[in-house]
C-alpha cells in the first residue's frame, strides 16, 4: 500500500485538505464570497433605487411636456384669436378710412361742379353782356341811346322799392 501511487496521492490530498481547514481558507472563501455577495446586493439595490428615481424623473418629465405642450396650444389659440382680432380692427379701419377718403372725394367733386357752374354761369354773363354790347352798338343810335336812358332814369323810382 505504501508503494501504490493512488495511496500517496488520496493522502496527500486528504493533507491539503486538512492544511486548508487547519489555516481557515475555506472560511476565509465563505467571507469573501459572503462580502461579494454583499457588494453585489447593494449594487442591485443601488441600481433599482436608481431605476425607480429614473422612473420618477421620466414621469416628472412626461408630465412637464404634456404641461408645456396644453401650454403651447393654449399660446397658439390665443395668438391666433388675437391676429383674427387685429385682422378685424384693420379691416374696421381701412372700411373708415375709405369712406371718409370717398367722402373727401365727393365733396371735392361737388365743389369742382359749384365752381365750374359758377364759372360758366360768369362766362355766359359776360359773353351775354359783350354780346348785347355789341347789338346796342350795331342798333341803337345816340339820340335812341339818349332816350332810353332818360326812360330808365324815370323808371328807377319806381323799382327801388
Amino acid at each position: 500500500m505504501f508503494h501504490d501511487p493512488a495511496f500517496w496521492v488520496a493522502t496527500a490530498f486528504v493533507a491539503f485538505i486538512g492544511l486548508l481547514i487547519y489555516l481557515k481558507v475555506p472560511g476565509m472563501v465563505g467571507g469573501a464570497l459572503d462580502k461579494r455577495a454583499d457588494k453585489i446586493k447593494s449594487d442591485l439595490d443601488e441600481a433599482e433605487s436608481l431605476c425607480t428615481e429614473a422612473q420618477n424623473l421620466l414621469a416628472t418629465y412626461q408630465k412637464k411636456q404634456r404641461d408645456t405642450a396644453k401650454e403651447a396650444d393654449a399660446i397658439a389659440a390665443q395668438a391666433k384669436e388675437e391676429a383674427a382680432r387685429i385682422l378685424e380692427q384693420g379691416r374696421s379701419r381701412l372700411e373708415v378710412s375709405l369712406a371718409r377718403r370717398e367722402k373727401m372725394a365727393m365733396d371735392r367733386i361737388a365743389q369742382a361742379e359749384a365752381s365750374a357752374i359758377d364759372e360758366v354761369r360768369t362766362r355766359t354773363v359776360e359773353i351775354a353782356m359783350d354780346a348785347t354790347l355789341q347789338i346796342m352798338k350795331s342798333s341803337v343810335t345816340a339820340g335812341k341811346a339818349n332816350a332810353m336812358i332818360k326812360d330808365a332814369i324815370a323808371e328807377l323810382p319806381t323799382k327801388l322799392h
